[in-house]
């Protein structure tokens, strides 16, 4: 959703040749990058486009080898065993003659293409070390160590993800973090217009596009653009009768369809199933990429694949990879989540109560098309990642007979009663999120029911929406919303809707702060949290009061501190006391100089402080962190240490208060601030402090480049330590 917000964003655009690059006034060694972006986005073109570049003597000259490895290939060899040097040998034949010096010397670039077609457990804690190139290792561990620097340190490494499958990748591992997003609303424009020189066909797509909320926001994603413009074009240039399509179901439904024809559907309706199948048991593991065996289990012999993708090869295709070997795809993730919704609702439409009860469990309420839809639903809200959020959009627009007729070769209509589908819309609005986890449900899983209403043209969900809105912002003065930004929301005891609002509202209501005090926020608030500082650069501060964040809810909003385009300055996350709590409707607040990091009493640990560390190296405008009362000790101090030790790193005031450290913390701590300029205030009150670690520290103020003038170390000897 955050897509349609793009031209409000104040990113740093970056080339992909310079990927490796420091922005200009950064002075940081980018030595491992992620970039990630949605299925079709672009990924695997910038990786190509780099490496043309380089390969024709256009850019990056510096570098002397780049070697891309895709994850589809290297899953090839997943229980094979290899050096490095090996790995390359394989891989690139022509590196036959680089011997273990040469690699250790030259300027190499790695790009691993695609970590979300990985069939690897990549176990970054508990893989054996691996440091010499010659070494011979399973594939996981080479890449393990090579991530993290034990295996030719000197390398870059360049990976590219969905994502979804992007945290597999330890933050503390990674120096930057891109983000591929696709089309802007210019742009889409620009491609429709390049596609066809009737000027009048195009502005009649474009404008059918601008209509639909849905159909606009997808075409972010050059696949979609084509799918839309496949299936206008046609329909246009054929005068077809009837409306054009408005919901995604009935877009894909049409592509389908032209792309095999009525007689085609019903000559080849047991391929096209089979295709279904192995489109929806792969969804469900999280594949995209398929190889022989995985045919073979869904009764598609490799023979009638290859046929099959070469009468349609705008929806399944087949590429040659290693070895020769053959590696299978749908187009796009939304082609294979369709067709797998196709089979499932086939599988219903049959009665295939195997395949149901597999999938949903057993269930004697009956299989009624509401029912049924209700169980999907309920199946897809536990979903942590979403991977069944589009599945679920497609199964309720196949409900509609409009378009079973279209697929009428795969599936068989179920002249669906209008009180069936009143039943399955009024399901859809009486869901409560929550009644399916013991945890909160993310708010990107409740913003796909307005979703699925959509997809059964359900003509009310705009205006319920608007009621929805209504009821709950007028508790934020939403008259006032559309006023300057210095105009402030405060809330309190709501818990997602006021997660879901800070995505979903248009740049004209800005919020400049936003308090969510004693919301019980989950780990799934945290991720849209997390979405919104990336996305909203207007949010300049976030009162988190009372609410039990934990280590993994502050690794995730410390990736949206990472993101170039937060703006936050002020967040507040404090169980320790009444702090801000006088409650009024609409505050203002001007002038804001402080950037402050507030994360008193939220029950951290150290695995939160390799989180922070990151944003520490990647946030220049974070100034002040109070990290008191956490259970932090040494090991997590050090983590932080690192970010400290980053030319990045602003930060001027740190607090540690009580947060059992021992002399060993302040060791790592002495070490970082040697060279960091910029630190003036250290509070280790209430810590485990003896007089070597105490002494440490103290003896900073010899070293040049330490700025430290204040040192508190009450607890220890009853004492505060002031250097001037």
């Amino acid at each position: 959703e955050t897509t349609s917000k793009m031209e409000t964003l104040h990113d740093t655009p970056i080339r992909c040749q310079d990927i490796f690059k420091p922005l200009p006034g950064q002075d940081t060694h980018i030595r491992v990058v992620v970039t990630q972006g949605v299925a079709g986005i672009g990924k695997t073109f910038s990786v190509q486009k780099f490496t043309l570049d380089w390969a024709e003597g256009l850019e990056n000259q510096h570098v002397s080898l780049v070697v891309l490895l895709s994850f589809r290939e290297l899953n090839l060899i997943k229980d094979e065993r290899y050096s490095l040097l090996q790995l390359l040998r394989v891989f690139h034949p022509t590196l036959q003659t680089v011997t273990a010096e040469k690699l250790a010397v030259c300027e190499v670039v790695f790009i691993f293409d695609g970590l979300d077609e990985s069939r690897f457990l990549l176990d970054f804690q508990n893989n054996e070390v691996v440091s010499d190139v010659t070494q011979t290792s399973s594939v996981d561990v080479l890449l393990t160590n090579l991530i993290k620097g034990n295996l030719l340190p000197s390398a870059l490494l360049w990976i590219t993800s969905r994502p979804a499958a992007a945290n597999q990748i330890p933050p503390t591992c990674v120096d930057r973090v891109t983000e591929v997003r696709g089309f802007t609303d210019l742009q889409k424009e620009e491609y429709f217009r390049r596609r066809s020189s009737d000027e009048e066909l195009c502005s009649r797509i474009i404008s059918h596009i601008k209509a639909s909320r849905s159909l606009h926001i997808m075409c972010h994603i050059p696949v979609f653009c084509w799918i839309t413009a496949t299936v206008l074009e046609h329909m246009l240039a054929t005068d077809q009768r009837g409306e054009l399509p408005k919901s995604l179901t009935d877009m894909y439904s049409h592509f389908l369809h032209d792309r095999s024809q009525q007689e085609l559907m019903e000559t080849d309706r047991e391929v096209l199933l089979k295709l279904g199948r192995l489109a929806f048991e792969h969804l469900e593991k999280g594949n995209l990429m398929f190889y022989q065996e995985d045919l073979e289990e869904c009764g598609l012999d490799v023979t009638e694949a290859s046929v099959y993708s070469g009468v349609c090869t705008e929806i399944f295709k087949t590429e040659c990879v290693l070895f020769q070997r053959k590696v299978y795809c749908f187009v796009h993730l939304s082609i294979q989540e369709f067709l797998a919704a196709v089979y499932i609702f086939h599988c219903y439409t049959n009665g295939d109560m195997e395949t149901l009860e597999t999938f949903l469990g057993k269930d004697d309420n009956g299989q009624s098309l509401d029912a049924f839809l209700k169980r999907v639903m309920s199946k897809s809200l536990k979903s942590n990642n979403g991977h069944l959020d589009l599945f679920v959009r497609f199964l309720h627009g196949l409900s509609l007979e409009s378009n079973q007729r279209l697929l009428g070769g795969l599936l068989v209509q179920t002249e669906s009663r209008a009180e069936d589908i009143q039943r399955a819309i009024k399901n859809l609005k009486e869901i409560n999120p929550d009644q399916f986890s013991p945890f909160s449900v993310s708010p990107d899983r409740s913003i796909n029911i307005f979703h699925c209403l959509m997809e059964m043209n359900d003509l009310s969900v705009h205006q319920d929406i608007q009621e929805f809105l209504k009821d709950y912002v007028s508790r934020l003065a939403w008259e006032r919303l559309g006023v300057p930004p210095e105009e402030l929301a405060e809330v309190s005891g709501e818990r997602e809707v006021w997660v879901s609002l800070l995505r979903l509202l248009p740049p004209n209501m800005i919020y400049s702060f936003s308090r969510m005090s004693r919301c019980w926020f989950s780990l799934s608030s945290c991720v849209s949290l997390a979405s919104a500082l990336k996305s909203n650069p207007h949010l300049t501060e976030l009162d988190l009061s009372e609410n039990k964040l934990q280590d993994s809810g502050v690794k995730l909003l410390s990736a949206g501190l990472e993101s170039p385009n937060c703006r936050l300055k002020t967040l507040r996350s404090d169980l320790g006391g009444g702090f801000m709590a006088t409650t009024k409707n609409v505050l203002l607040f001007s002038n804001m100089i402080s950037s402050f990091f507030r994360l008193r009493f939220c029950r951290l640990s150290e695995s939160s402080c390799a989180s922070l560390a990151w944003a520490l190296k990647s946030n220049p405008h974070l100034t002040e962190l109070d990290l008191s009362h956490n259970n932090l000790q040494d090991s997590g101090v050090k983590l932080l240490s690192a970010g400290l030790e980053s030319l990045n790193c602003r930060l001027e005031t740190l607090r540690l208060t009580e947060c059992q450290v021992t002399d060993e913390g302040c060791a790592s701590l002495a070490s970082a601030l040697k060279s960091n300029p910029h630190l003036t205030e250290l509070d280790l009150s209430e810590n485990k402090l003896q007089d070597p670690g105490v002494k440490l520290l103290s003896d900073l103020v010899e070293s040049p480049n330490c700025r430290l003038k204040t040192l508190s170390f009450i607890g220890w000897s009853q004492v505060v330590a002031v250097l001037e």
